[in-house]
């Protein structure tokens, strides 16, 4: 008797029912942060496009106790400080992810891994062939590396297009993955010269702030003024300040116990998010997207190499990287995919991957913080690359609307009312016996009818 096939995983499958709903849930809040998002852009850029003198002289505004090194720009402040809060989100999420989600189980997670790391592999080599044509500045290699899952989501919501969970899922995951690379960039690249005893007292606030964590207390009044002397002993110590946001995500416990609906992580990201999504990255969007789009401008990002790489990186780069390593690991692991899906439908997600926006503007102005006037340019670039992206992308998810609508629609149909969706309960006798109930009694509806119109009918045709 020959042995059994290995029977092969499936990519882009039905996640599990609790999986299933938190993900909607953040998905939810990140889609309307990325419409506030969007709108947030489209003002900066029509303020700074019309009112540049008031533009210029808000954004620039210093305010802060300089005496604690913090005498800060209004722009600076929102890079470092509301990014804070977008990070220590991120921090969470991906500690969630680890512990409880995509990320948990090696197998499973290769998938999602692989195609991050590619996609933000193939930008930065897109950037660097660019500019080594062009004789350009290799400093902003990173910046076309992100993908801006809010924005994504917002671009999503705009042009009505409605992607299976599956889809989002993994676009999600593809972001956090973005996240914890982009944070490792950051650190490493963008880190000039250090304060040891800042940052040597910024990694004790940490270690006070994992015991109260480990020890069970509670009360914000006891972490939220940690939390802020953290980040002000990291913004001194010439680490980026956004770093002590993801660490302190990254302690929280994220996997449930016994008798728990949510953990403390689930918790405080679902009181945080909306604060993350609604004020701190559009308030970031607002005074860091308002760059001059005149004609020059446009030309200018299309013919210089720096600003080319990051339009390339995005648009090229993403949609070749995040395909490339998803087709190529599903290939190498025997995975097959979803087969509701096509490879169409990946690439399609995979070139709404290259909307970078938020982290990319703020490792375009790390990068080029020296030349004010090419960091502007470059922020150009992420603008018009990830408008381009987006209306790629739009294009082509717009092709397959009517069976990701067939889909999510069979995802949410609850025929039996019990508050779970069916297709998740086909494999159980119980719905279907509450099925057959229901069934039933329509039937016994329908004959009840069927005699009242006979009897109609019979007496229509009788004498007058």
């Amino acid at each position: 008797m020959s042995a059994p096939k290995n029977r092969r995983s499936i990519f882009l499958g039905r996640m599990s029912l609790p999986e299933r709903n938190f993900i909607a849930d953040a998905l939810r809040a990140e889609t309307v942060g990325g419409v506030l998002l969007l709108v947030a852009a489209v003002v900066a850029l029509i303020w700074a496009n019309t009112l540049s003198g008031s533009y210029a002289s808000i954004r620039d505004f210093h305010l802060g106790p300089a005496a604690l090194g913090l005498d800060l720009s209004v722009q600076h402040w929102a890079a470092n400080g509301l990014l804070a809060v977008f990070f220590f989100v991120a921090g969470i999420e991906l500690k969630r992810e680890l512990v409880a989600g995509e990320l948990r189980d090696p197998r499973a997670a290769a998938l999602p891994v692989v195609a991050a790391v590619c996609g933000m592999a193939m930008p930065a080599i897109v950037y660097a062939v660019v500019n080594g044509i062009g004789g350009g500045s290799l400093q902003g290699w990173a910046v076309p590396t992100a993908t801006d899952i809010a924005f994504a989501l917002a671009v999503l919501a705009v042009i009505g297009t409605s992607l299976p969970s599956a889809l989002r899922a993994f676009l999600l995951t593809l972001a956090v993955v973005d996240d914890l690379f982009a944070i490792l960039i950051i650190a490493v690249f963008f880190t000039s010269k250090i304060n040891f005893l800042a940052l040597g007292l910024a990694v004790v606030g940490l270690a006070v702030f994992y015991l109260l964590l480990r020890k069970g207390v509670r009360g914000w009044y006891f972490y939220v003024p940690l939390a802020l002397v953290i980040w002000a002993l990291m913004e001194n110590s010439g680490v980026h300040a956004t770093i002590a946001g993801v660490a302190m995500g990254l302690m929280l416990r994220c996997h449930r116990r016994e008798g728990e609906r949510q953990s403390p992580g689930e918790h405080i990201e679902h009181l945080v998010r909306p604060l993350s999504a609604g004020l701190a990255v559009p308030l970031f969007a607002l005074f860091s997207a308002g760059v001059s789009i005149s004609g020059g401008a446009v030309h200018d990002v299309f013919t210089r190499p720096e600003t080319l790489g990051v339009v390339l990186g995005l648009i090229v780069g993403k949609a070749l990287g995040v395909f490339g390593g998803t087709w190529a690991t599903a290939r190498f692991t025997r995975a097959e995919l979803n087969p509701d899906l096509k490879w169409p439908d990946v690439f399609a997600v995979a070139t709404l991957a290259g909307i970078g926006f938020t982290v990319s503007l703020l490792i375009g102005e790390l990068a080029f913080s020296e030349d004010l006037t090419l960091a502007a340019e470059i922020k150009a670039a992420v603008l018009i690359g990830s408008l381009l992206a987006a209306v790629f992308a739009g294009v082509l998810l717009k092709v397959r609307n009517n069976k990701y609508k067939k889909l999510c629609e069979d995802e949410e149909r609850d025929e039996d009312q019990d508050g779970i969706p069916d297709i998740y309960e086909l494999d159980k006798p119980e719905y279907h016996l509450r099925m057959a109930a229901i069934h039933e009694a329509k039937a016994a509806e329908h004959r009840r009818l069927a005699e009242v119109a006979a009897d109609t009918h019979a007496g229509d045709d009788g004498p007058a």
